[in-house]
């Protein structure tokens, strides 16, 4: 006997979502994942869900949770950031009921604030509440992406948040300008990526070191091949400079899958930190789990 579905959790990011299907006691039935982002159901989420239900075979009387883009200005209905002193624990006390569609709710995102500067995240925290309800504990969490956050996790609240556009810049890098055709060439470099990495912790400017990984190429100093791997391990580099991690070289918990992670594992590495790898899908059902107990 196929067992009920009792939740529908769904991360509904700017280009992808993903959908799991938990049954009594959080245990997750099925997982499911398309490129209907929030940029391409945008005008029409109630039509994109009950496509998806279908597709999941979800009745419509099964509760549904969301975290992500669904709740910024360009989601289905903008839901307005908790402050960074709410703690992880409570955000099932949080949950914002959707206008018009009964039984579908969506997570507040964060905003960090200090001294001046402001950062938010949209989804991550969903994450962070997994990795808690799974054990882990306070602590520095990476979550790389698109935007890749750092979160500092002091007594269950948000203590620190600093967000780098890694992998944006990255793809745009790639797909753009006068790096583009020196990025196409070649494969995995490890070697150039931990050069990459390196440089970055000289503390240059960024945009001057991005020009000499094309300087380096056409001044015969480097190969065309290597460009990809350099220019990874200087962005990723750049975020652990940025961070400023010294002293006793904190332990990093990567959320993230075996690929995504591997190259901020092999910079953490080289930087003299340990890691530990925090699967994102068991975390995220991990707090789909909680997020049923107060539907």
């Amino acid at each position: 006997m196929v067992s009920p579905a009792c939740l529908l959790g769904i991360d509904w990011g700017t280009s992808n979502r993903r959908a799991y299907v938990l049954g009594g006691g959080g245990n997750c039935l099925r997982k499911y994942e398309d490129a209907q982002g929030a940029l391409a159901a945008r005008g029409h989420f109630a039509d994109s869900l009950h496509a998806l239900r279908q597709q999941l075979e979800v009745d419509a009387s099964v509760p549904v949770v969301m975290s992500g883009m669904v709740g910024s200005a360009q989601g289905w209905q903008e839901v307005a950031y908790l402050d960074s002193s709410v703690a992880l624990m409570r955000l099932p006390e949080t949950l914002v009921p959707v206008s018009g569609a009964p039984g579908c709710f969506i997570v507040p995102g964060y905003c960090y604030r200090d001294h001046g500067s402001v950062d938010v995240m949209r989804g991550e925290e969903a994450q962070l509440l997994g990795a808690l309800l799974l054990g882990h504990g306070d602590g520095c969490y990476v979550l790389p992406g698109t935007h890749s956050k750092w979160v500092e996790v002091a007594g269950g609240t948000v203590a620190r948040l600093t967000t780098f556009i890694t992998g944006e810049l990255f793809a745009a890098l790639r797909a753009h300008g006068t790096l583009a055709p020196l990025m196409a060439e070649g494969g995995d470099d490890p070697g150039a990526l931990r050069d990459g990495a390196c440089r970055a912790q000289d503390a240059q400017a960024l945009t001057h070191t991005l020009f000499e990984a094309r300087a380096s190429v056409v001044s015969g100093a480097s190969s065309a091949g290597r460009t990809r791997s350099y220019v990874s391990g200087l962005l990723i580099g750049t975020e652990f400079a940025g961070r400023q991690l010294g002293g006793a070289a904190p332990a990093l918990r990567l959320i993230a899958s075996p690929a995504l992670a591997a190259p901020y594992r092999a910079v953490a590495q080289m930087l003299g930190h340990d890691t530990e790898l925090i699967d994102p899908d068991q975390a995220y059902c991990a707090a789909l789990a909680r997020f049923m107990e107060a539907v």
